[in-house]
């Protein structure tokens, strides 16, 4: 059984309105060996997300019904499969936000179906765990508050399971390996995002600044993480 798993082609959804753009980008996916289907409006979309999980979605963010930013904060709420947006806008702080919600890369267009596939392919090797960047604690239980399941690849923060995104989940799995050790953005970056592309630094304090926000919704009082100005971040000992 776990072999004809492991030879299922990828399943990925194509949420996009421009049929020109969608056809392009599923005849790339097809050849490359997956299977891809696709859907026109973001609230398709969210209904056939909470009745099947492929393995990833490319979500066009100017969807007719639903602006794609607001389709994957929803999604988010009871789904963590990856997520590459496409968009016409190329602004830094629209690729900010995009990270922020939750998405795994950010495709601007114009763009090569060729790179979009490759893009493909690195998102899924990490999401199946063929590649593991991040150091993860051998101990279940860890100082601070913190409980680190690494098998369910999940953190448990003063006795709840905090809701994380895979990189907030595989930036906290970093910090909490080594209580007091300062982390250099470009450490974090390369322990973090080295295989993801086009990431910018300025994504480590983005994902540390909603780790904060996930932590103190659980303990208002409490802020684990520490802002080293001008070295890096570090979780308190």
């Amino acid at each position: 059984m776990a072999d004809n798993a492991a030879m299922k082609p990828p399943a990925i959804l194509v949420v996009e309105d421009e049929s020109a753009i969608a056809d392009t980008i599923l005849y790339a996916l097809r050849t490359d060996g997956m299977q891809a289907t696709h859907c026109v409006l973001g609230g398709e979309a969210l209904d056939r997300l909470r009745a099947e999980r492929p393995d990833l979605v490319i979500l066009d963010v100017g969807l007719p019904d639903i602006n794609g930013f607001e389709v994957c904060r929803t999604l988010r709420t009871f789904s963590d499969v990856p997520v590459i947006f496409l968009t016409a806008r190329h602004e830094e702080i629209d690729r900010i936000v995009g990270l922020e919600i939750g998405a795994d890369d950010y495709v601007v267009k114009p763009f090569s179906p060729r790179e979009l596939a490759a893009r493909v392919r690195v998102i899924l090797r990490r999401a199946r765990g063929a590649v593991a960047s991040a150091p993860v604690a051998a101990a279940p239980v860890l100082p601070d508050g913190f409980h680190h399941d690494s098998d369910g690849a999940r953190m448990a923060w003063r006795g709840r399971w905090l809701d994380l995104t895979r990189y907030e989940y595989r930036l906290l799995a970093v910090l909490v390996q080594h209580p007091g050790r300062i982390y250099a953005r470009p450490q974090l970056m390369d322990l973090v995002w080295h295989d993801a592309l086009d990431t910018v630094d300025r994504t480590v304090d983005t994902h540390v600044k909603t780790l904060r926000a996930k932590l103190r919704e659980i303990d208002p009082g409490a802020d684990p993480i520490r802002t080293h100005r001008g070295m890096g971040y570090s979780l308190e000992t």
